[in-house]
């Protein structure tokens, strides 16, 4: 299954903003008590907090904050910690030209260790150019790097005795001395490679991500896992000899989504031993604190490891059959995590529109449901277990992402001081029924100065994936459009996640027609409510919610407006030109054996002559996962037949759009689009 929108949406993207420069002063408060509408500069202000890290002796928490530099139009992050009893915060780094992520206490409690790509000033310079790990001396001094592996670093953890570390890391872009030209043409680029091409890493040639160990006192590195496979998501067993990993080695990894958790010793020349068998996914190992059992998340069947939710699973290390410790479960998983006694696992849930951290027996049993509490929804995104408790990055509807304990308090609130300032929309579940019974469960942002008994230009502003949803949770695209006075509902369409397997199945290599039917039926509820003005009836989204737009106007004309960002509708053009090519063959077929598959999902093309909708068309230069074609050809049609349109192309960017300043013009010209097509002036 195609997985557009995977990379985190719009609204996701947006959450950048200035740091309040003065901490230990306490939160900023709108000084005059006066409330404003939300505005697509307002964007730059919302600061993203996530990557928590809890210290050995549960006192702190490491985290991340992503802030924007409107100047500089780029954004960084800077790490914090803030202490379990939310009472003091301290700022740990404050870099301007690069971001620190990945913050990890090692298990003595006397380093925090974290990923950087800024230069100490003694680096060659194609080392300090890339990521790497830094060290902080918990006692003070100042940060100092770790690793100087030539491809960079994505990730690492400690050893159990804080001596090493296991490194991923990509193989380097290797050119021999004789082969470097001596000008500045690059050379060609050599591709054999089944699946060749990925979104914001471009052509893909043999380099492979690996795993290195590297030894704290010798700065010695170690190659864990040579041969052309890509291994991940590394876990220590307690006793720190060996290492469990991801990774997939059957046949042609290109071909397939089969990867298996393996073990190897963490010395040089170990030969890694595969742990599971499962012919789908298998991934995400952790061991239990007792290194008798490894916990990992099982995906579908090969035919739907697309659309299945991953189930938590747990097997001995010495393997045989694995146990789903919640084989009912008809619900994603993920973040798996083990109690200190190894008799309980805990992990993230997706259901209708939450996102809850749950916990269930390690040997199987009924789940719990920890966080957030079920009296105001909300979706936790990441959490950790510390000696003390639970503690999550957790958001909801009017709030973005901050820290908070399992018991509900809140540690962090970066983002007091423009809440503080905002008259927010208000946000609430909306359901509807479809024409086959089925019901679609929706968020529904009411515009400030909501009046019943009026109706209002409605946006539909649809999600991408098509394996995801819209939840309780701040979203800035569409309180952005609610503050320009209009309804705006989020259709959780079949496809969708947080419904079981069977609603995210039913539009298997069957694209464009339940998720339209769904989002009709959302649109007719809301008219037939007296909520909608259905002669201004808007739609919009990006990546599988910019293919669900184009579907959308090519079926009937109720929409007045549209906003198609990075889309697509000419799957045979598709084939071959975006990172797809293992799911369209799942599911459809080669084209040329197939061709009436492919030409009957790409009606929105094959049918343009049926679009009466002003569309804008919105992409990345650099997409490779909805390449740019996609929206070019839809413009040129519409383009073509008179019917009003525009392109807009971001140079530089690729599916997800990282420049500060083009997010907030996408924002601006999604909302000029709609004030001139939907409402035309109308109040």
């Amino acid at each position: 299954m195609r997985t557009f929108g995977r990379l985190p949406g719009p609204a996701r993207l947006l959450s950048f903003a200035i740091l309040s420069a003065i901490l230990s002063s306490g939160f900023a408060l709108a000084k005059d008590g006066e409330r404003r509408p939300f505005q697509p500069e307002d964007v730059h202000r919302i600061q993203s907090v996530g990557g928590i890290a809890v210290s050995p002796d549960g006192n702190w928490i490491a985290y991340r904050v992503e802030t924007t530099d409107i100047d500089k139009d780029k954004s960084s992050s800077d790490l914090f910690m803030v202490n379990w009893e939310g009472s003091e915060r301290v700022r740990l780094t404050h870099t301007e030209d690069s971001g620190e992520s990945h913050p990890r206490f090692s298990p003595d409690g006397k380093y925090l260790a974290f990923i950087t790509a800024r230069s100490d000033g003694t680096a060659e310079e194609d080392a300090a150019a890339k990521s790497q790990v830094w060290l902080l001396n918990r006692a003070g001094g100042e940060a100092r790097r770790l690793t100087e592996l030539p491809g960079g670093v994505s990730g690492f953890e400690w050893s159990p005795d804080s001596s090493r570390l296991v490194l991923v890391a990509k193989d380097p872009k290797e050119e021999a001395e004789e082969d470097k030209p001596k000008h500045d043409t690059p050379n060609p680029i050599v591709i054999d490679r089944y699946m060749f091409k990925q979104d914001g890493t471009g052509y893909l040639v043999d380099r492979y991500q690996r795993l290195y160990v590297f030894d704290i006192a010798t700065k010695e590195t170690t190659l864990l896992t040579p041969g052309p496979y890509n291994s991940a998501q590394p876990a220590w067993a307690p006793d720190g000899d060996v290492i469990a990993f991801s990774s997939r080695r059957q046949g042609d990894p290109d071909r397939h989504t089969n990867s298996d958790i393996y073990i190897i010793e963490s010395t040089a020349g170990a030969t890694p031993r595969q742990l599971t068998s499962w012919e789908g996914p298998d991934s995400n190992p952790v061991f239990s604190p007792d290194g008798t059992r490894v916990a990992y998340l099982q995906g579908g069947p090969p035919k739907y490891s697309g659309y299945d939710p991953d189930q938590p699973a747990v097997i001995s290390v010495d393997g045989g059959e694995p146990v789903l410790v919640a084989s009912a479960l008809d619900r994603p998983a993920s973040s798996l995590r083990w109690s200190s006694d190894s008799k309980v696992l805990y992990f993230l849930m997706a259901d209708d529109r939450i996102q809850s951290i749950v916990s269930v027996p390690a040997v199987g049993g009924d789940l719990r449901k920890i966080y957030p509490a079920v009296s105001e929804p909300g979706v936790a995104r990441s959490f950790e277990v510390g000696p003390k408790g639970l503690v999550a990055v957790a958001t909801f509807g009017q709030r973005p992402s901050e820290i908070y304990r399992a018991d509900g308090k809140m540690l962090s609130n970066h983002n007091r001081a423009l809440i503080d300032q905002i008259e927010w929309a208000t946000v609430e579940g909306y359901d509807a029924v479809s024409d086959d019974g089925v019901t679609v469960g929706s968020m529904l942002l009411k515009p400030p100065g909501y009046r019943d008994g009026r109706r209002y230009p409605t946006i539909a502003y649809v999600h991408g994936g098509p394996v995801s949803q819209d939840g309780y949770e701040f979203d800035a695209t569409s309180q952005a459009l609610a503050a320009q006075g209009y309804l705006v509902v989020n259709p959780n369409y079949r496809g969708s996640s947080g419904r079981g397997r069977d609603f995210s199945r039913a539009i298997f290599a069957d694209w464009g027609g339940l998720e339209i039917q769904d989002i009709h039926a959302v649109m007719d509820k809301l008219v037939d409510d007296g909520l909608a003005d259905p002669k201004r009836l808007g739609i919009g989204g990006w990546s599988y919610g910019g293919i669900n737009t184009n579907s959308a106007i090519a079926s009937d004309t109720r929409f007045a407006a549209a906003v198609s960002g990075a889309s697509a509708s000419n799957y045979i053009a598709g084939y071959g030109t975006d990172q797809y090519i293992w799911d369209y063959v799942n599911e459809l077929g080669h084209p040329w054996e197939s061709p009436d598959a492919y030409f009957r999902m790409s009606y929105p093309f094959f049918h343009a002559d049926r679009i009466e909708t002003p569309t804008l068309f919105m992409c990345g230069e650099l997409d490779f996962n909805v390449p740019a074609i996609n929206s070019e050809q839809m413009y040129q049609a519409l383009r073509s037949l008179s019917v009003p349109t525009q392109l807009v192309i971001y140079p530089d960017q690729y599916h997800g759009l990282s420049k500060p300043s083009y997010i907030q013009d996408r924002l601006e010209r999604m909302i000029e689009w709609y004030e001139k097509y939907l409402r035309g002036g109308q109040e």
